[in-house]
């Protein structure tokens, strides 16, 4: 089963310690679209509903892909 708190925000439980993917995204620049996108699936339990949120993650990561 996957860990409910791979992907959360820092809270008192994890002690704002960032995981992998975590600081993978924040170099990146995108890490508040991700997430918005992770918090819209978390809400709707469909990705299909979260179609703003993933184009806007997208569009952020060809920039830092263009930029590397």
């Amino acid at each position: 089963m996957a860990d409910p708190n791979k992907h959360a925000t820092p809270t008192a439980q994890n002690d704002g310690d960032d995981d992998e993917w975590d600081k993978r995204i924040k170099r990146t620049g995108c890490f508040e679209q991700n997430e918005r996108l992770l918090i819209c699936h978390a809400d709707t339990g469909d990705w299909r509903q979260c179609a703003k949120e993933m184009l806007a993650f997208k569009k952020c990561m060809q920039r830092f892909q263009h930029q590397n």
